[in-house]
């Protein structure tokens, strides 16, 4: 039993737990429960996709994904001398955003992995900003709804061309 009051166990196929009491089955055997989790990507999803399309209508060039520099960047502009990270709000730790909440089971597992996560970013965006890069952060959370997005947008250009 953790903190929480869950007891995990295996009912044949079916992972269980018990939360303060109430059992809940995971609807997926452990097989495909780990082929479900396999194929969350890293990289080519779509708020990568919808940024980068908006900056090349703009006219922007970059490189994607770019193995050279810390953190391997989702989008690296070197003629404004620019990264851009895009984090999803729950797995990089987004302060004072709901998509952000940890889970209510095994939350020991996720403190750590979540704050591993948000330690290792300041480390790269730390270096990266001691190389003389402009490094800018867009949160899933700012690309989600099409009016948010455009504002987020828009202001992503003049953040890419001033170099704030």
């Amino acid at each position: 039993m953790n903190p929480n009051g869950c007891v995990a166990g295996l009912i044949g196929e079916i992972d269980t737990y018990s939360h303060r009491g109430v059992p809940i089955a995971d609807i997926y055997s452990k097989e495909k429960r780990s082929e479900v989790m396999s194929k969350i990507r890293g990289k080519e999803t779509k708020p990568e996709i919808l940024v980068r399309k908006f900056l090349f209508s703009k006219g922007f060039r970059y490189r994607i994904n770019d193995k050279r520099y810390p953190g391997k960047p989702d989008i690296v502009l070197p003629k404004y001398h620019t990264i851009i990270f895009i984090h999803g709000c729950f797995w990089h730790g987004h302060e004072n955003c709901k998509a952000a909440k940890l889970p209510e089971t095994n939350t020991d597992f996720w403190k750590k992995k979540l704050s591993d996560n948000i330690v290792r970013d300041r480390k790269n965006i730390e270096k990266l900003r001691d190389d003389g890069w402009n490094v800018i952060i867009i949160w899933l959370c700012e690309i989600k709804n099409k009016n948010v997005r455009e504002k987020r947008m828009e202001r992503l250009i003049s953040e890419i061309t001033d170099g704030k």
